[in-house]
This record gives structure tokens, C-alpha cells and sequence, in this order.
């Protein structure tokens, strides 16, 4: 699964509309984020895609990990985050 790569000048709201959408078809997606902004930018689509999610009565998990990439040859650090469906058993 390839992951949806987070910036730090990444829109919240339209890395939570297509993290929704991932959700909804898959079950569950993959976000990477390199350093702090980038990961309060991830923070901000989950919760924001938590709530589109609500609506059809899912809602999602998020498992942090870390994960080393390598950029033009340097290795670095990301923070990647698993988030997965789960089903609140009501529809809102």
C-alpha cells in the first residue's frame, strides 16, 4: 500500500478528504509525515477525517510508527501512520 506523503504546507482538509476516501475503500490507509509540521499537519486530516468518517458510522484508529526513508541519498526519519476503519454499529 503506497502511503499518502504529508508536508507541512499540506492542507489538512484536503489530506482528510482523501484519507476518507481511502478509508471508505479500503478499510485503512497509510500517511508519512517527516518532521514536526508535517506531523501536525497529519494530526489535523485524522481528526478532521474522523469526522467524515462519522457520518456513515465508521470511525478510525491511528497507529504511529516510525520508519526510516531515504532522501537523495541521506537516510531519514518519518513518523508513519496506520489508520483503520472500525464500525461503530450505529449509523449517525
Amino acid at each position: 500500500m503506497n502511503a499518502l506523503r504529508v508536508s507541512s504546507r499540506s492542507n489538512p482538509t484536503y489530506v482528510a478528504s482523501a484519507l476518507a476516501s481511502v478509508v471508505r475503500e479500503n478499510g485503512c490507509a497509510e500517511l508519512q509525515a517527516i518532521g514536526a509540521g508535517a506531523v501536525n499537519q497529519t494530526m489535523k486530516a485524522i481528526a478532521i477525517a474522523r469526522g467524515y468518517l462519522t457520518v456513515s458510522g465508521k470511525d478510525i484508529v491511528c497507529i504511529p510508527t516510525f520508519s526510516d526513508v531515504y532522501i537523495n541519498g541521506y537516510a531519514r526519519t518519518a513518523l508513519r501512520f496506520t489508520v483503520e476503519s472500525t464500525d461503530l454499529g450505529y449509523v449517525v
